[in-house]
């Protein structure tokens, strides 16, 4: 087991991630639901960050992000664009979520990738029916593949 200083360093760090992604989420132009994602290194560098949105070239029209159908078939996970935008492998890297654990699709995109570790705070009330079912699904795909998560229940 860890030494408990240790410990409380990690959370220290995991906490400092979790507040940058919570601030990429925030360029994200959804009015509905911002998601920010920060790929860290093992050496707590920042190797690539991402937020949910329309990808580049496409109209960013506020009209497209309220129809539904028209959004999610546009849409890029953060996820996604973080794995996108990283130059270099993220093999054995953590990625820090915010405003809830990755879907299972990109769950499943993180781990092929090599992304080991999985850090996240806890769903909100106000999203559990829209996004539980998917989150429980890759919750249960990190254990599967061995992969490391921390859910962070307390408020930042």
């Amino acid at each position: 087991m860890a030494h408990p200083l240790l410990i409380e360093l990690q959370r220290k760090w995991d906490l400092r991630f979790l507040r940058l992604a919570r601030e990429v989420a925030t360029w994200s132009k959804d009015p509905s639901t911002q998601v920010g994602a920060v790929i860290v290194r093992r050496n707590r560098s920042v190797h690539s960050v991402g937020f949910n949105g329309f990808p580049q070239g496409m109209s960013d029209d506020p009209a497209l992000y309220a129809d539904r159908d028209s959004k999610y078939s546009r849409t890029v996970h953060a996820e996604m664009n973080a794995l996108i935008f990283a130059y270099g492998s993220v093999e054995d890297c953590t990625l820090y979520t915010w405003p809830f654990a990755p879907c299972d699709r990109c769950a499943a995109h993180m781990v092929q990738a090599h992304i080991r570790r999985f850090v996240f705070p806890s769903l909100p009330a106000d999203k559990v029916v829209r996004w539980a079912a998917p989150l429980a699904l890759a919750v249960s795909y990190f254990k599967e593949c061995g992969a490391e998560f921390e859910e962070i229940s307390e408020a930042f």
